[in-house]
């Protein structure tokens, strides 16, 4: 019975995956007729028209996929999910709720631009959309000591992480493959997790946003067509996507019996896959308050902002931060089972740290070299002139 679980999963996976290489290219088509592109300034990598509604694809088919892939499996197969609907249901319900809302003002963005105030707020909520439904962050597992916590405070605290959620994945949105490839990553690692514990339906969201994303990620960094057009998800498709992996990995880190049995690493795994992204806004407000810039003004502070400066690649720095995302879920998976909740945080803001140490390393070495290279130059030019002179 189990077999034939991951085996529907990963055919509903699958069709997501079909409908999305089918309507993507369409998308694109409809975007160059109607000249619908992403606007050029100095922040951005690109120089060229892009089309920006590649999103418009994202929340309808993950939407109807799971729901017909729902309908089939309980009321055709007679499948038993082994859960109580009246704990998980509403949360789904809600959570499609939340999706189309976004999807909405997403595409309203892409088109003429809303103001972030109303932005803002429409996250605030759809992110309380959760704690309606049931589900919020009510236990921290040890972290900073803290364990059970009460309704007054973690519902506030669950509708600020959506929030952080969503804008922090919007924020990565700024080099192609970065932001479907690490949603992609969180999504695979989240999916093969509520597989082990038996969260099908969540297991099922999970491998459908997969394969939503696996061929708008082809066509983002490598383009389709002769001509390797290309397109962007805008805020349609970050907004929904953040929505998504909040709600997957909100499902994953409450302390209850509906959906797996206790773990008492629950939050740490469940936010292993945002660790870059969440680390990454931090780091950004910091350098915006120390420099006395408006914090939510968009610029070229962000970590692949700061790995492109230095001269990497547009796609060596996306692998880069993908491999580190992996390396954080597998690292956390792994020592959560060796040391506490703590040391694993800890271990956590350590690498990061190192990391971003170790770049700055190889920055100020190269600065060295160049600068070395061009006092080479100069004597040698020198020495040219004085012969001349000489002579």
């Amino acid at each position: 019975m189990m077999e034939m679980k991951l085996v529907l999963i990963l055919i509903a996976g699958l069709i997501a995956m079909l409908l999305s290489r089918i309507f993507i290219p369409f998308i694109i088509l409809v975007t160059y007729k109607k000249r619908l592109f992403d606007p050029v300034d100095a922040r951005k990598q690109h120089h060229g028209i892009v089309p920006r509604l590649g999103g418009v694809a994202f929340a309808p088919i993950q939407c109807c996929v799971l729901v017909m892939s729902l309908v089939i499996m309980i009321k055709v197969i007679n499948m038993d999910l082994g859960l109580e609907s009246w704990a998980i249901l509403p949360s789904f319900m809600l959570l499609l709720c939340g999706l189309f809302i976004l999807f909405i003002v997403g595409i309203g963005d892409d088109l003429i631009g809303i103001n972030y105030k109303w932005k803002f707020l429409v996250q605030i909520v759809v992110a309380c959309f959760f704690p309606l439904s049931g589900l919020w962050i009510n236990d921290l597992y040890g972290v900073a000591f803290i364990s059970e916590l009460s309704p007054w405070i973690g519902i506030p605290f669950t509708v600020f992480m959506v929030v952080l959620i969503i804008n922090a994945i919007n924020l990565i949105d700024g080099l192609d493959g970065l932001c479907s490839g690490v949603v992609g990553v969180g999504c695979i690692v989240l999916g093969i997790l509520f597989s082990y514990y038996g969260a099908w339906i969540h297991a099922l969201f999970a491998f459908i946003a997969v394969g939503v994303l696996a061929p708008f990620f082809f066509i983002n960094v490598y383009g389709v067509t002769r001509r390797r057009r290309q397109i962007f998800m805008g805020d349609t498709g970050s907004m929904t996507l953040g929505y998504s992996i909040a709600f997957l990995a909100i499902s994953f880190a409450m302390n209850n019996t509906y959906i797996k049995p206790l773990s008492e690493s629950a939050i740490v795994v469940a936010f292993s896959i945002l660790i870059v992204p969440l680390f990454d806004v931090a780091r950004v407000i910091c350098i915006r308050w120390r420099r006395g810039k408006p914090l939510f003004k968009p610029d070229r502070s962000h970590l692949h902002h700061y790995l492109l400066e230095m001269g990497m690649s547009h796609r060596t720095t996306m692998v880069s931060i993908l491999l580190l995302t992996l390396f954080y879920c597998v690292f956390n998976i792994i020592m959560v089972q060796l040391i506490s909740n703590n040391l694993v945080v800890l271990a956590d803001l350590l690498i990061w740290i190192l990391f971003l140490k170790g770049y700055r390393l190889m920055e100020k070495t190269k600065e060295t070299d160049k600068r070395k290279i061009s006092k080479e130059k100069l004597t040698r030019s020198t020495q040219i002139s004085n012969i001349l002179k000489s002579n």
